[in-house]
């Protein structure tokens, strides 16, 4: 046999291989087991419905059925770990200081109007709760939920409590955690493996690889949840008139490489579920559900619970 015949059989017999194994990832991987699955993701409770990451905002959320509250956790001076997004409390409160130089009974409250942060030129204004929580208020207000926690800095600190929160409540089965820094997924990893964990920006990226070169369905992952952006929101984001054209050509190419219904249905196949984020239109939720996305995250909670209705999509 010619070495170029031998070459394109060991060609065609990988990618067959490997094509199988993507659409039928169960001949190769055990499907991780599933202690919740979530359609309808408040993020920071519902952002762009009430103040975001304050109890009234999870309430709201929760009233209304939401599967998974989205929040993010920083420690105060005192070791406190509280629900907020923001390293420095000037955008939330109008105070320039950072949260990790105020001890907890010293923080202000937030503002009255809030902006949202994935809908252009729009606010949020609050009502009487204006409060930034505990961790551990969320906890014990909704003991049956689960919780998407962002860890918001390389703290370890912050994230030895706030695993010893999870375990104090007993939560292990309905947290999960993570960041976009691979440094702190691994922290979160090492201090509690038991508590499922998010994608990193670099294991995503390494994900991609994997699955553009065929390799995907032969390698092990030890996540549980891809939590990834949905490209083509920017231009609902930041003005499109503002975006150079180099701009526009990188947010078409990773809107392509990212949002790809083999890879969602690879994933979801493996019992690894696919939250896409911050989506606040009916359109975007359409097309995430289309490409089989598992969940969405949203500002507007409100807004996706009738789309989820309407389109009889509770259910996957």
């Amino acid at each position: 046999m010619s070495t170029a015949v031998y070459v394109l059989s060991t060609v065609t017999g990988y990618m067959l291989t490997s094509v199988l194994l993507l659409k039928c990832p169960s001949l190769l991987h055990r499907r991780k087991r599933e202690a919740f699955r979530s359609r309808h993701i408040s993020h920071r409770g519902g952002a762009g419905e009430n103040l975001e990451n304050t109890m009234a905002a999870f309430r709201h959320a929760i009233q209304l059925g939401t599967d998974m509250l989205e929040l993010d956790c920083h420690l105060t001076k005192d070791e406190q770990v509280v629900v907020l997004h923001d390293s420095n409390l000037k955008r939330s409160t109008g105070i320039n200081s950072y949260i990790s130089d105020v001890a907890y009974a010293d923080l202000p409250p937030y503002f009255c109007k809030l902006g949202v942060s994935f809908k252009r030129e729009c606010f949020c204004e609050g009502g009487d709760d204006k409060r930034i929580p505990l961790l551990r208020d969320v906890f014990e207000a909704f003991p049956n939920t689960p919780v998407n926690i962002d860890i918001k800095v390389n703290n370890d600190t912050l994230i030895k409590k706030v695993s010893e929160l999870v375990i104090e409540h007993d939560r292990e089965h309905l947290t999960v955690w993570g960041n976009s820094s691979n440094e702190i997924v691994k922290k979160c990893y090492k201090e509690n493996p038991r508590i499922p964990m998010l994608f990193s920006v670099h294991r995503v990226l390494l994900l991609l690889g994997l699955f553009y070169t065929g390799l995907l369905p032969f390698v092990p992952l030890k996540e549980q949840f891809l939590e990834i952006p949905m490209p083509s929101i920017i231009s609902k984001i930041r003005d499109p008139d503002r975006q150079t054209l180099s701009q526009q050509f990188i947010t078409w190419l990773a809107d392509t490489l990212l949002m790809r219904k083999a890879l969602f249905d690879h994933l979801t196949g493996r019992g690894i579920q696919v939250y896409v984020w911050v989506l606040n239109d009916e359109e975007d939720f359409k097309r995430a559900f289309d490409l089989g996305a598992t969940g969405i995250m949203t500002d507007y909670p409100t807004k996706l619970k009738e789309f989820m209705e309407e389109n009889n999509t509770n259910h996957k």
